[in-house]
């Protein structure tokens, strides 16, 4: 893919989020918010259904959150 053709899929699928008016963890929500709309919005391009998105969204948080470690993220930081 070329340059062109990665700013245009960006235009379709990525949606910022505003930076101000919003504390911490509602601009953290609506980022994740946000991506997961945009991510889902693509899975549909694509051809999945609507239950493969499902899945394979929850498979990943799923996988996300059963990775998480505190002790080794604050370390790491």
């Amino acid at each position: 893919m070329d340059e062109k053709s990665d700013d245009l899929e960006n235009k379709l699928f990525v949606t910022e989020f505003p930076k101000k008016g919003y504390s911490i963890v509602d601009y953290l929500q609506g980022r994740v918010h946000f991506a997961l709309l945009d991510q889902m919005k693509l899975m549909n391009t694509s051809g999945m259904t609507h239950t493969q998105i499902k899945e394979t969204i929850i498979d990943t948080i799923t996988e996300i959150i059963d990775n998480f470690d505190p002790k080794k993220e604050s370390k790491s930081s």
